[in-house]
């Protein structure tokens, strides 16, 4: 997810050297990492430097990852996108709702001309229908639909096939054992349109963590991971046990929501963050958001030394009031409260993109897709959630659902 925004564009961060220092000698060795094949799981996983970079391998699909990667969600920046490729860090992380659409295009037109084994990237489909409030698939969820949505995305990416294929926003474990659409992904890779299948997942990650262990079939988890989350114990537990397994682990939300608060003025310490989810050595790589040229080069630093200094970790204790805090543990302990059933979890979800990454995109096209409409709480004379966390869970929904009040295409 991004970090606070900032003006350093693309003249000024070639002139600092980067990209002609660090870049020259990670692209010369990452290629032929991304080339190796499958071979025999060792752990804990061996950690290198490559071109100056810090890399791990991604469970046992044989793949070398520098430890940062590019979550490319919020980025309409092709120039960006190209410096981040250009600088060695290879793997490029989206999916097929950003942007609308928009996000892969983009994409596809950065990579045309570059050769096949110089990048590697990953994109999600959501398994559709399913229902918001528990994250369970239906009889009308098929393989079909998802295969139809995939292709849709190789054509805007302009590739043959992803190194990585998602089932999108997983959160419970019938979820990713679900027959339909893990043989979606078998056709698809044994079609040679993925190298690697996987699920991503932003809440009751140790479930599905050891849920996609258990059915022996995945080949990576993309987990919501960072030092705000409540669960580490649990879910520290299970990301070691996937090294057991050989299942690769990626980190996502590793920066919190960027802000401690809505108001934006207490911007989180977003090297630090990263560097502290990437101190857990069962993570092969995380995808922190990039929108502006001195986030790569911060990201940059923190994939040669992600060694947390002491006043890093300082900066990442600092304290505030419930009310304040943006990111949502997704621990959906909300959902049986809620006598409307609302979709908590991802109304929250949205909420943050809005306040805390103020990307109303996202956020709208998040909240829209829970169907909740305009005043959802209306006919409640109170609130009978009470969030673990201490949220105003009636007054978070009723600020988010007002974006619905907007016609679709100012978001476009």
């Amino acid at each position: 997810m991004p970090h606070p925004k900032s003006g350093i564009d693309r003249r000024s961060f070639l002139k600092n050297g980067v990209l002609s220092v660090a870049g020259m000698g990670a692209m010369t060795a990452i290629p032929s990492a991304l080339r190796a094949g499958r071979q025999k799981f060792t752990t804990p996983k061996p950690e290198a430097k490559t071109g100056g970079f810090v890399t791990r391998k991604l469970g046992k699909t044989g793949v070398t990852l520098p430890i940062v990667s590019m979550g490319v969600m919020n980025s309409d920046n092709d120039n960006l996108v190209r410096a981040t490729l250009d600088a060695g860090i290879v793997h490029l992380d989206t999916a097929n709702g950003y942007m609308r659409g928009r996000n892969e295009e983009m994409i596809g037109k950065v990579l045309q001309g570059r050769p096949r084994d110089s990048y590697f990237i990953a994109t999600k489909v959501p398994g559709e229908p399913r229902d918001g409030r528990t994250g369970l698939f239906s009889a009308a969820t098929t393989g079909e639909k998802f295969l139809e949505t995939f292709e849709t995305s190789l054509k805007r990416l302009g590739l043959e096939y992803v190194d990585i294929l998602y089932i999108h926003n997983v959160t419970q474990r019938d979820s990713v054992l679900f027959e339909p659409l893990m043989k979606a992904l078998e056709s698809a890779k044994k079609a040679g349109k993925t190298r690697f299948v996987g699920v991503s997942s932003h809440s009751n990650e140790h479930e599905v963590i050891r849920a996609a262990i258990e059915s022996k079939f995945y080949d990576v988890v993309l987990s919501g991971y960072n030092f705000m989350k409540t669960n580490l114990v649990e879910l520290d537990k299970a990301i070691a046990e996937a090294n057991q397994a050989g299942l690769g682990i990626i980190a996502m939300k590793t920066l919190a929501g960027s802000y401690f608060d809505r108001a934006r003025t207490q911007p989180i310490n977003v090297k630090a963050a990263l560097k502290w989810a990437l101190s857990n050595p069962g993570i092969t790589t995380a995808i922190p958001g990039m929108t502006a040229f001195d986030q790569l080069e911060a990201n940059l630093q923190v994939v040669k030394d992600p060694k947390l200094t002491d006043q890093e970790k300082k900066d990442l204790k600092l304290t505030v009031s419930p009310e304040e805090v943006l990111f949502c543990q997704q621990c959906n302990e909300c959902l049986p409260q809620c006598p409307k059933e609302l979709p908590i979890p991802s109304l929250m979800r949205g909420y943050m993109y809005a306040y805390g990454y103020r990307n109303l995109n996202a956020a709208y096209d998040l909240v829209a897709s829970t169907g909740v409409g305009l005043n959802p709480c209306g006919s409640c004379a109170g609130c009978a959630v009470r969030c673990a966390q201490g949220f105003n869970v009636r007054g978070r929904v009723s600020d988010i659902v007002r974006l619905q009040a907007a016609p679709a295409d100012f978001f476009a």
